[in-house]
Parts: structure tokens; sequence; C-alpha cells
């Protein structure tokens, strides 16, 4: 067992593959005792509870099929004549979350009794995906239900098509979210998510004309078979009002009485690891009513006003991201992400209370990760909790609260730093602003002490933006208020120490440090691609790669060996063949698997070039149809994929998704060179789209801007499946080349470091000096009309001086490497060889290898491993206390 495992198991190799060695249709597992924990007198005052929990469910096929037909019956209450397709979903889903709840139960009951310290990962997005296939691969059921639910007349590939994706998240900071999750669980980490329960995500997409349109995502319609609504739990969150002051003992006193108060509503997720006992959970908060109805006001008529407060209440988690151009937006952001925090820290620190001790001892149990700058507000709140409920000094508290966060920078770009209105704090929440003030006042004597005179220091590390609008700066109130602040990938984590936060890191230098991202190979790979795992499994003689991927390179032998290439190439076909049926079902277009995929999903954004590669797409066109037939043959053939969403208000972002449109209905319709090329535009990008999307690729595209993509997370995904990266110096593109090799990755445009000089020389020039004669004539092109007549203020954006992301000037060496491609895509087992070596040398950018980072460098906490099931009672573990 390689020492990565062993950091796994936390233990040894037996408890690696618990689950595995459990599972199946072994009647054993009618007899599995469930491990025991707790006193002797709990034992003796529940003696026959005890009894009737003892065992786990067990797992042979019969047994399976009787708790589905149980859930079917008694959960949804439907009869054997009318049981379709998605009540089988529905029941699969309820027998599997049943399993969850048990290793929940005795995960959470077991890091009690350790005392261990734990870790709250705080994130306003989660992008768990679907639950049903990932779960039944967590625990090692997949063969036992597959054979189950065949036998009962459905095919569980099926059933894992019924479920609809939580519309938790918007992008790669919510995916990142939930392969942590991930990675903890399986790592057997004590940990715990903390999120937002969104009634509707932030749209469903949907393309007409060209454009896009944003329809309401309600993801509860059907309801949801895996959360488990915690009634138990549920705390109270204030709003408005003031602060009054008292003195108490010479001292004093701050007491907010707030002016609106409603409650959080948890409910959990489990989370299980991989073939291991351990069951996390992501616990998400519903705003609901403190008064569910006000019988006075409908007793007199007013039956509007007798809801008011409820539909008040809920509409604070209504919405994923709620346009905040207003001020009611903007207060509505703001109270999401206060009762995130506000509802978090009560149920963490009522979980630390649990056992009596000193508050000193804090950040020696707790250890509270703020995913970007959203739940930063928990600084203030810890603070506020510690002083004016606790009687804490200021000194005292701040000691503890800046042991306790750590805080992950997500952005490179200084527009993308979160503040908010002084104003618009202070009146939602009067006693953090106070607080706020206070932080800032001695973080500035201290800034002062330590760089007299320097009034430029003093103004850039101020939590307060001098100006027309006062603004607190979340993310200086971040790095203030946190023991440890990490960039996520290396390139990004430097930009932060020299640029974007250079002032804080002169001021503590020892808090800045580089966690690269990753992925959870379980979904990215071994799920989402398993006809590749299966492959793996068989050249490796065993599975454990998916807990250690770095096993993957002692297939290096294999890139020599045509026929592995061969098969490694048949199952990228079959991949291929797998899009093509979803693009036929949900975009009406007919694409050949002969030709090269290439694909671009991701955020519709400027610094994210989509406009870049639809440009090209239209110089390939116009060198397609200018270039003889018989010399045509240079070109590879090749589908273009587009896919992502555009934020409602970003019009240039929604203009690019209009061209590609436009682009993609000309050039596909044109018989004489559609078989040389195609587009495609992806609508309604989600992560079980990608599951279908990434395995297929050739090529994927990762072509930002250098300097302004922090790390990027679906060019892991791509790699570790096979696919080939074009893309620039930016982001983990440049530790991926460093691992899978230059020779394998096709890079190009200007480097960070040259940016800035481009863009200056960009200003001060015509733009028939920096605008070369290939891309004018593509410009010439869409303002002829071809492509519509809609695209005119898109071109805008690089023909005034005003080209910031550099498209122009990348252009060029971006259709060198195109043609560079072309070339190696001709030479099939050449490219074989270099998409195979991408796949086995992606072992870092597994999220294992990320987890264990932040747990040593940031967390300081250790893997405990829930005892396993025993098939002998008398052996079952216990702890007396």
């Amino acid at each position: 067992m390689s020492g990565l495992q062993k950091q796994v198991s936390g233990n040894d190799s037996t408890t690696l593959m618990s689950r595995k060695s459990f599972c199946g249709s072994n009647s054993n597992m009618n007899q599995l005792f469930r491990p025991e924990f707790g006193s002797t007198q709990s034992l003796a005052n529940h003696e026959k509870l005890w009894h009737l929990m003892q065992n786990y469910l067990p797992s042979d096929k019969k047994s399976i099929q009787e708790q589905i037909v149980n859930h079917v019956e008694f959960s949804l209450a439907r009869t054997r004549f009318d049981f379709h397709q998605v009540h089988c979903y529905q029941a699969v889903s309820h027998s599997i979350r049943d399993r969850l709840i048990e290793s929940f139960n005795d995960t959470q009951l077991y890091f009690h009794e350790q005392d261990c310290k734990r870790v709250y990962y705080l994130s306003i997005e989660f992008l768990i995906g679907r639950c049903l296939q990932n779960a039944v691969g967590n625990l090692g059921l997949q063969d036992s239900y597959t054979e189950a639910v065949k036998e009962l007349g459905y095919k569980l590939e099926d059933l894992y098509n019924e479920e609809v994706d939580p519309a938790l998240g918007n992008g790669g900071l919510g995916r990142l979210a939930a392969c942590f999750l991930d990675s903890l669980a399986t790592l057997n980490y004590p940990a715990f998510g903390y999120g937002i329960r969104y009634s509707y995500g932030i749209f469903k997409q949907l393309i007409q004309n060209g454009q896009q349109v944003e329809a309401p995502d309600y993801w509860l319609e059907k309801g949801n078979p895996w959360e488990i609504e915690r009634l138990d739990v549920q705390y109270p969150v204030k709003f408005y009002g003031k602060v009054v002051k008292r003195h108490e003992n010479g001292q004093e006193k701050s007491l907010w009485e707030a002016g609106e108060t409603i409650v959080a509503r948890a409910y959990d997720t489990p989370i299980p690891g991989y073939m291991t006992f351990n069951t996390i959970a992501l616990r998400l908060w519903r705003s609901v009513p403190a008064n569910e109805f006000d019988f006075t006001s409908f007793n007199e008529g007013d039956y509007f006003k007798s809801l008011e407060a409820r539909e008040k209440a809920e509409y604070i988690t209504s919405v994923l991201y709620p346009n905040d151009s207003s001020y009611a937006g903007k207060e509505l952001r703001l109270k999401q992400e206060y009762l995130l925090v506000s509802a978090t820290l009560q149920d963490i620190l009522r979980r630390f209370k649990k056992v009596r001790r000193d508050w000193s001892t804090l950040p020696e149990k707790v250890a509270i990760q703020l995913n970007d700058t959203h739940p930063s507000l928990a600084i203030v709140e810890l603070l506020r909790i510690l002083i004016d409920q606790e009687g804490m000094t200021h000194a005292n508290a701040w000691e503890i609260v800046s042991k306790t966060f750590g805080y992950t920078n997500h952005t490179v770009l200084p527009e993308a730093l979160e503040k908010w209105g002084v104003d618009l704090l202070g009146s939602l929440l009067p006693r953090h602003l106070e607080i706020i003030y206070y932080v800032n006042l001695i973080f500035l004597n201290k800034v002062s002490a330590k760089f007299p005179g320097d009034a430029h220091k003093l103004s850039m590390l101020s939590l307060i933006e001098e100006g027309p609008i006062k603004k607190i700066r979340m993310a200086n109130l971040s790095i203030i208020g946190s023991h440890m602040v990490n960039g996520v990938a290396r390139i990004h984590s430097d930009l932060l120490k020299s640029d974007l936060f250079k002032d804080h890191y002169e001021m503590r230098p020892k808090k800045f440090i580089n966690i690269t991202n990753g992925v959870a190979p379980r979904r990215w790979l071994r799920s989402c691609n398993q006809e590749l795992a299966k492959l793996y499994d068989e050249w490796l003689g065993t599975d454990e790669w998916v807990l250690n991927m770095d096993l993957l390179k002692n297939l290096e032998d294999k890139c020599e060996d045509q026929l592995a290439l061969i098969q490694f190439m048949k199952v990228k076909r079959n991949n291929k063949l797998r899009l093509i049926k979803w693009v036929r079902q949900y975009c009406n277009v007919e694409v050949n698997a002969d030709t090269l995929f290439d694909i671009q999903v991701k955020r519709i954004h400027e610094y994210k070039r989509q406009f870049m590669n639809i440009l090209y797409v239209i110089y390939r066109y116009l060198l397609l149809k200018d270039t003889p037939t018989e010399g045509r043959r240079k070109f590879a053939p090749r589908t273009v994929f587009f896919g992502g969403k555009a934020a409602p208000g970003y019009l240039n972002a929604k203009r690019i998704i209009k061209l590609i449109n436009s682009v993609a209905e000309v050039i596909n319709h044109d018989l004489d060179t559609n078989h040389y090329l195609k587009v495609v535009f992806l609508p309604n990008y989600n992560v079980s789209s990608a599951e279908i999307i990434i395995p297929a690729s050739d090529i994927s595209q990762h072509i930002s801007t250098a300097g302004t993509e922090a790390s990027g997370t679906s060019n892991m995904k791509f790699v570790m499946n096979g696919g080939i990266i074009l893309g620039t110096w930016d982001g983990a593109n440049i530790e991926i080349a460093e691992e899978v090799g230059l020779d394998n990755i096709f890079i190009f445009g200007a480097r960070v470091e040259e940016v800035g000089k481009l863009i200056d020389n960009m200003k001060n020039q015509d733009p028939f000096q920096y605008i070369q004669k290939p891309l004018w004539n593509v410009i010439q092109s869409i303002r002829s009309g071809i492509f519509g007549h809609d695209h005119h203020g898109l071109l805008d954006s690089i023909t005034n001086r005003n080209d910031f992301y550099l498209v122009a000037h990348d252009f060029y060496h971006y259709a060198q490497a195109q043609i560079k491609i072309d070339q190696l895509y001709q030479d099939k087992i050449s490219w074989a060889k270099k998409a195979f070596c991408n796949s086995i040398r992606s072992g870092k950018f597994s999220s294992d290898r990320t987890i264990h980072e932040y747990a040593q460098k940031i967390w300081n906490i250790k893997p405990i491993v829930v005892p396993q099931p025993t098939a002998n009672k008398q052996d079952r573990f216990k702890i007396q206390k």
C-alpha cells in the first residue's frame, strides 16, 4: 500500500476498502453489527432501541428489492399498478439515503466521542450534481443495485437520468466546493459543509432565435429524496434595528436590538466517502418566518398582509445570486450572506459547547474555511458573539477569531473583489458595522507602527474604501481575520503576493500560501467515464488508483503500445457517440464522431475569450471557402462545441452567445463545407451534461488572458479524461503542462508579465496597427452581415482601443496553434499517445491531494476513521466514557 493510501485510510489497508469488503450478495450482510458508542448508562436507558438499531441494512439483492418496494408503497404511496420510472428513481434514492443516514449518524457520533477537531467549509455555492450515481458508486453497490433494479423492470442508468441537478451554484466555485466535500468524506476527515438551500437556481438557459433566454430553474419541483429536513435544527437570524449602549462594572456593553427576525432551517444532504463508512453532510439553510401567520390581519380581512412576513422571509433563500443592480437586490444578497454565517456559527458553537471547555480552545476544535469572500461576515459575527454575548474583551476575542478562520481567494481581477456599501451594511447589520470600524482602527494602528508615514499602505490596507460611496472591502476583512490565505494555483498565488494583495503580503508574508485546486476522480473519471475506468482497472489489476491517482503513472509503458492506444481511443469514440446522442436530442444537430471534437464549456465571460474562439471559427470557415476542394485535406474535420451561461445583466457575454449561434446557423447549413466544420452551442450547461461532454473531448480550450483565471478546474477534468488542452499561460494550465509534458499540450499567447505593457501599447495605437489582416478580414465579414446584423457592439470591444483581454494580440498565435492541432490529428497514433499521457499523468489534480494540503497547512486536522461493522455481536467496537 502506498503512502498516500495510508493517509487516505488514516488506519490500515483493511479500512481503506472497508465498504467493498462488505458489499454484494454476501449473506453475512444480514448480520453486520454497527459500531457501538456511548456510555454504559445510555445503553441501559435505551437497551431496546440499541438492540433494534444494532444492524446495518443488508445489501443483498432480495433485501434491496424489499427496501425499494417498501419505499414505493410507504414513502411514495404508490401501488404496484401505478409504479413508473420516476417512482422507481425516488424509491431507489430513498433506499440509498437510508444507508447514508446510518453511516452519517455513526460518523457524527464517533466524531463527538473522539472530541476531534472539525473543519467547517462555508460556501455560497455547492454544485453537487446528481446524487444517485455518485452515492451508489461510492458505497460500492452499483452491481447489487443494477441487478436488483433490473428484476423490477428498470435499468439503473435510466434512473440516473430521472434526477434533476440541484441548482445550488453557478460555476467553478460551487463545483470545487462539491469536490472538496467528496474528498473530505473519502479521506475520513471530520468535516461539515454549509451553504444555502436555494429554491431556484440562477436560471435555466434557453436558446431562442440564437439568444440566451433565462427561465426559472425550480429544481425542487418533484421533491428532493436526498435531503433531510431538520425541524430540530433551526436558528433565529436578525436584521436591522439599533445598537444600545449600556455600562456594566465600569465597562461599555453593546446590545443589538434587531428590527426583524427570521428563522434559518437546516436541510442535510449526506455525502458518502468512497469505500469508507465515513459519511459527512452538506447542511443547507432555508429561510422561514419566525411567525408563520398573522392571524389578526387575516381576521381583519387583510389576507395579503397576513402572509406578508412569510413571503418576505422565504424570499431570502429563493434565488441564487439575485440581480444586485438595485438597492433592494444588493440588500437581498447581503441578507443571504449573513443568514449563511449567522445560522452556521450558531450551529458550530452549539456543537462546540456540548463539552464544557474554555473559549480559548475554540481554534483547537474548530477550523472554518471561507470559500471566497461571500461568507466573510462570519469573522465579524463570531467577534460579536464572543464580545457581546460571551463577555470577552476585543483583544481576547480577536485572538480566537484570527486563529479559527482560513480564507481561499478565487480571483485576480480587482473589480471582482466583493464590497458592500457602508450605508447598506449599517442599515442591515448596525452592530457589525461598529465592529468592522473598530477592527479597522486597531489594524491600521499596527500598519502605522510597521510602516510609519506610509499613507498609501494605510489606504490600501484599510477595510474602508473611501469615495463618494464608502464601501467595506470584504477581501481585506477576510485576509485580516484569517490566519492563512491561499490562492488556488501557483501563478494565482504569486499574483496575490506581487499585485492584488501586495501590501497585505508585505504586512504578513507568512500568511500567504498556495494550494492548487483539484477535482474528485470518483465523479470526474470513475463515474462519468466508466469504460475508461474499467480499462485502467484491468491494466493495473486494481482499482486503488481511484484513491491514489499517481498509480496511473505505472501505465507509462502503454504510451508505446499501439494496441493499448487503440483500446484507449475506442473508449474515446464511444464517449463521442454518447455525446452525439445528447446533441441530437437537445440541439437537433447531426455530428460526425470521426471529426475532431473541439470543446469550450464554461461561464461566458470576456476574459475567458469564447469571443476569440468563435472569431477563429469564422476565420477557419473563410479559409475553407477560399481553399479548393482538393486542398482542404490539410484541415482536420472539426466540430466546435460551446457551452456556458452568461450572467443576465452581462450584455457582451450575451452578445457572444448570439454570435456563436448566428455563426452556427450559417456554417452548419453550408453544404460545401459542413463536413469539414460544424458549430454547436450546448444549452443549459450543468454538472450532469458536463459528465457527458468532458469524456468526449479531443481538444478542450482554456484560453483566458494570462493573469485573469485564478486556476480553473474544467481543465483538470478534461485532462483526466484524455482530452488535450489548447490553452494560455494562465491558471492551472501552467502546472498541467509541467505534469503532462509541454509536448503533450498546446500553449500559446502572451505571458502574464507581458500583459500590462501590451495593453498600454494597444491603447496608444490605431486599431489597424494592433489588429492584423487575418483578424480584420474576420471582423469585416461579420460587419458585412453574413452572420446577421446584431454584432457591432461586440466588435467594438476590440476595435476601439479597448481590447483589454488581448484578443487581437493573441489571435495570430492562437491560429498557429490550431495549425499544429490539425497536423497532429492526422496522425492518429501520435494523437492517441498524447491524449493517453494527459490522462495517466493527471494525478496531481485530484482533490484528494488538495484536501490533504488544506488539512496539513491550514486546518491542522487528522483523519478520524469510523470503526468497521462486524459479523460478531461480541466484537462490536465500544468506547466507554
